[in-house]
């Protein structure tokens, strides 16, 4: 029976966000990002295994780690110069530990600490009887505009069949190491535009509004509103 292992890519630095510490050690809700999204996956009794990779010279996971449940999490030295390069990296760190072609690799932002119980099951439940395998997303929603380098609106998009990706992103470890070994990494944006490239079409798994991404300052704000109102349910 293939297994299934949870995989977080953490080697960024997320600039964007600014702080003193990379993004992904960033507190909210009392915890890092990191932690936060740690330990959403391994809400789940069926991962089996995490693994964190990040950045070779790393000099502030051995701090956060201390603080953090340990959720059987295994960390990689194995970061590289983009998020793709990262995870590939990674899968092959993998193999190092027992994790087999035919397993389940469930790749999840660091950046994303609101994910549910229910949608991660949902993904599990969904994809694991696919062929292909698949991702958490949304339907796009708000009207979509097409900006000039002057950012005016030059057209407006149309949305019908738009999906906003999210994570988890799950794939056969086999499968999506391959994907991205024929890759121009730095092209890939994510998992599923790996397998996509590779002519093969995962599943759309309906995620939740609630999974966001932490990218600016503000999302922090409505990250700790998330995590505060699931606290207190």
């Amino acid at each position: 029976m293939p297994r299934y292992f949870a995989l977080i890519p953490a080697a960024g630095s997320g600039s964007r966000l600014g702080g003193e510490l990379p993004k992904q050690y960033q507190a909210v809700a009392g915890q890092s990002l990191l932690s936060h999204a740690l330990h959403a996956l391994c809400q789940d009794t069926r991962i089996e295994r995490a693994f964190v990779a990040i950045a070779p010279e790393d000099a502030h996971w051995e701090g956060v780690s201390r603080h953090m449940p340990l959720y059987a999490a295994l960390v990689l030295r194995c970061g590289g110069a983009t998020r793709a390069q990262t995870v590939f990296n990674a899968l092959q760190e993998m193999a190092k530990h027992g994790v087999l072609d035919n397993d389940w690799a469930l790749v999840h932002d660091a950046a994303r600490p609101c994910l549910s119980a229910e949608a991660l099951a949902r993904l599990i439940d969904e994809v694991g009887t696919d062929v292909v395998g698949g991702l958490l997303a949304i339907p796009v929603a708000d009207t979509l505009k097409r900006g000039d380098e002057y950012q005016r609106a030059t057209t407006t998009e149309n949305r019908n069949g738009l999906w906003q990706a999210q994570t988890p992103q799950m794939f056969r470890v086999g499968t999506l190491r391959n994907a991205l070994a024929s890759a121009p990494l730095e092209d890939v944006t994510d998992e599923a535009s790996a397998i996509e490239r590779a002519g093969m079409r995962p599943k759309l798994v309906m995620g939740e509004a609630s999974n966001i991404k932490i990218t600016y300052p503000a999302d922090l704000v409505l990250a700790e509103a998330i995590l505060t109102r699931v606290a207190g349910t």
